[in-house]
């Protein structure tokens, strides 16, 4: 830990004019002077080691940001291990680390597991969330909570950041009492909700999008696909995106806060996904069939909770990429090569 310190101190500390930057053109030195201010802001990201975290900390990295991230059962090399359940070792990294922004990415996002272990995705989705945010005040740190489409019951779409929230699920009941108590203890704060999230997967079964690839491309039986739930997945880099947007508007408005929606804006069920992926890779898609019954299961899900996005939008902040282009750059490593090229040559 005693590095992070001196290497902040390092990177902020005052140095002399560089003898280049005097012989640059005026647009020449004004970037390398804004990179350099880019290096001087610190961004700490939760969940840096999960599929949405990842991208935020590529995003903010690559745009010269000083990036902290922390993981916990994932963690690996460049990433700190944080138990986020221990209120102490939070405030100690968040004092020592001293960051601009917080993204708080972590949470137990898969419904069916907050339905069968709820304690435990309580503590992680509400308790350490709390703590977080009153850390994040007490220190100056603007946060932004990672939040779902989850909240709402889908019933009357599309939702404002103001509408009322009535989640159906486990998962949706957290996550909603986690932004409740992430704005009563930090009124700077940010709320982002997203909906189902894919992109750059270690496994394909790490996104409820990319899991369906392996149905699609081992077409040798039947596979039902939902054509009843409305979905709009929303690439990983977009939101990354959009957080470090958000980030750079805060610090010059620090009167920005609240409740946020971002979300891709192509509508699809499961068995559209499906036959999008196939069609990208050349793929048949004879054997997708879709169900158009509601899923039966001890987890409702939504209809249809179409975000709407105006308040970001109205910001200037945005970013959406066409699914297709997103879902080639995400399972193209997952491809069966054989029966790619066998479609594409008969």
């Amino acid at each position: 830990m005693p590095g992070r310190g001196a290497e902040r101190c390092a990177a902020c500390a005052e140095v002399p004019v560089p003898p280049t930057l005097l012989k640059m053109d005026v647009a020449g030195a004004v970037q390398v002077v804004e990179d350099f201010v880019a290096s001087c802001r610190r961004v700490l990201i939760t969940g840096a080691t999960g599929l949405l975290g990842r991208a935020v900390y590529k995003e903010f990295k690559d745009k010269n940001w000083h990036v902290l991230g922390c993981g916990y059962s994932r963690a690996r090399p460049q990433i700190e291990t944080l138990n986020l359940l221990d209120t102490s070792a939070v405030k100690e990294l968040v004092e020592e680390f001293k960051p601009h922004v917080i993204v708080h990415c972590a949470a137990e996002r898969k419904p069916d597991i907050v339905e069968n272990q709820p304690d435990l995705a309580a503590l992680i989705n509400v308790g350490a969330s709390e703590n977080l945010a009153k850390v994040a005040a007490a220190n100056g740190a603007f946060l932004i909570y990672i939040s779902t489409d989850y909240v709402f019951d889908g019933t009357n779409p599309p939702y404002r950041e103001d509408a009322m929230p009535n989640p159906l699920n486990l998962y949706g009941k957290t996550k909603l009492e986690g932004e409740r108590v992430v704005l009563q203890n930090n009124e700077g704060a940010a709320v982002l909700r997203v909906p189902v999230l894919y992109g750059d997967v270690e496994k394909i079964e790490e996104s409820a999008v990319t899991i369906m690839f392996d149905k699609v491309q081992y077409s040798n039986k039947s596979a039902n696909m939902d054509h009843w739930q409305q979905r709009f997945p929303t690439y990983v880099k977009d939101v990354a995106s959009v957080c470090l947007q958000l980030s750079e508007k805060k610090l010059q408005d620090p009167s920005i806060n609240g409740i946020f929606h971002w979300s891709g804006n192509e509508q699809m069920t499961k068995y559209e996904m499906a036959c999008a992926m196939a069609d990208v890779f050349n793929l048949p898609a004879r054997h997708l069939r879709p169900i158009t019954d509601e899923p039966v299961g001890p987890t409702p899900r939504p209809l249809n909770p179409q975000l709407d996005c105006s308040r970001l939008e109205a910001l200037g902040v945005g970013q959406r990429t066409p699914f297709r282009v997103g879902i080639r750059e995400s399972l193209w490593p997952f491809i069966d090569k054989k029966k790619s090229q066998q479609t594409m040559f008969h």
